[in-house]
């Protein structure tokens, strides 16, 4: 469930996952998929965001994108004392290879047959993954009902998200768990706005205020990107001046990248790799150029067709793709769409994520609807384990 907090232009939210046909459980979900799917397109999760964000962040950084980037150019000049930039780690060199490989194999249940033990492109010194367990908190600042970031206030949500922190340590005391907060940068929305690119970006002050709430539990930050009609090669590098930092990373939603003849709300969207391997081969520039340790770089999935290509998806040392299942619905709906859009497509990481609302929603006539948010040991026995959490 997504609420604006007073804008009337509507977002559409996330739906149910789409169901695998080749799943043991076909005969069983099936049906119940598709109600699923239907009350959630007709707004049981439905999502309204800001479209005024625009006119609001105009002042610093324009409502166009040749305004976007003469924002970031400036910020680049900016000196060390803005209170948004830390000091930076120097990375250089690869990561103790021994471990790296045997936390590779513990989150593969030491199945030394998975086809998630890639034993190659090791990341430079300074990567959390594997070696972390990450455990995020998403939402926008907006909205207290597109997630828990954004749901209460920070003297309440920050200790929330230090104790689901410890609850993942608790559940698997061999990886250390790194919190985060996961703020939707750039929005999809209902209403095309004056580009007519049916998103809105956020101010650089709502970025500002994540940064220091992060800080206040020593947690990093993602930057999600909904396009729209717009692409990531032009809303990617208009957040440069904070993917710069080393506390700083990104994600990307698949289901907001809307093609022609499609409508937000209406029609999933999708992602080629093509676009993904845009994505990272930013990241790792700016990693090369500022000496930074790698970027975490999380795509958003649920449905086969959200991702495509994704055999050729690039990997790099200076990037750690995190391909994560962030569809909504019963226990068993999660964990099949897990197993077919991205246990079986294997990229790198990967992450799952967790509602605190609509996976515990239940709807009429649909089999399996009344359900319990999944525990971090029903999580971690996935296979592979989730190294990336988010709770919505």
């Amino acid at each position: 469930m997504r609420l604006p907090l007073t804008l009337p232009i509507k977002n559409y939210g996330r739906s149910t996952m789409e169901y695998n046909d080749r799943s043991p459980l076909k005969s069983s979900i099936r049906s119940s998929y598709k109600v699923l799917k239907t009350a959630c397109i007709a707004g049981v999760c439905g999502l309204v965001v800001i479209s005024a964000c625009n006119n609001g962040r105009a002042k610093s950084t324009g409502s166009d994108d040749s305004a976007g980037q003469k924002a970031t150019a400036a910020a680049k000049s900016k000196s060390s004392s803005d209170d948004t930039t830390i000091a930076r780690p120097q990375a250089s060199g690869p990561v103790d290879t021994a471990a790296y490989n045997k936390k590779l194999l513990f989150l593969a249940h030491n199945d030394l047959t998975s086809r998630f033990l890639i034993y190659r492109d090791y990341p430079l010194q300074g990567a959390i993954l594997p070696f972390k367990r990450i455990v995020a908190y998403y939402g926008n600042l907006y909205s207290r009902n597109m997630g828990i970031l954004g749901e209460f206030p920070p003297s309440v949500m920050l200790p929330k998200l230090v104790a689901t922190c410890k609850e993942w340590a608790a559940a698997d005391p061999a990886t250390p768990v790194q919190p985060a907060l996961h703020y939707i940068a750039v929005t999809a929305q209902g209403s095309a706005g004056k580009d007519g690119k049916y998103r809105a970006r956020m101010p650089f002050k709502q970025i500002d205020s994540v940064l220091h709430m992060a800080a206040r539990i020593n947690a990093i930050v993602f930057l999600d990107v909904q396009v729209g009609f717009s692409s990531v090669q032009t809303e990617v590098p208009l957040l440069e001046k904070y993917l710069m930092m080393p506390n700083v990373h990104l994600g990307i939603d698949a289901e907001f990248a809307m093609k022609p003849g499609m409508r937000v709300g209406k029609n999933v969207g999708t992602f080629d790799a093509s676009d993904i391997n845009f994505c990272s081969a930013y990241l790792a520039k700016l990693v090369k150029t500022y000496n930074l340790p790698p970027k975490v770089f999380i795509v958003h999935r649920w449905t086969d067709k959200m991702i495509t290509n994704y055999q050729q998806i690039a990997l790099r040392p200076e990037v750690q793709m995190v391909m994560d299942m962030d569809g909504w619905g019963p226990q068993q709906l999660k964990m099949d769409t897990y197993r077919s859009y991205v246990g079986s497509k294997p990229v790198q990481f990967t992450g799952f994520k967790l509602f605190y609302k609509n996976d515990v929603k239940t709807l009429k006539k649909v089999k399996f609807a009344a359900t319990t948010m999944m525990t971090p040991q029903q999580v971690m026995a996935l296979k592979p384990s989730p190294i990336y959490i988010q709770y919505q």
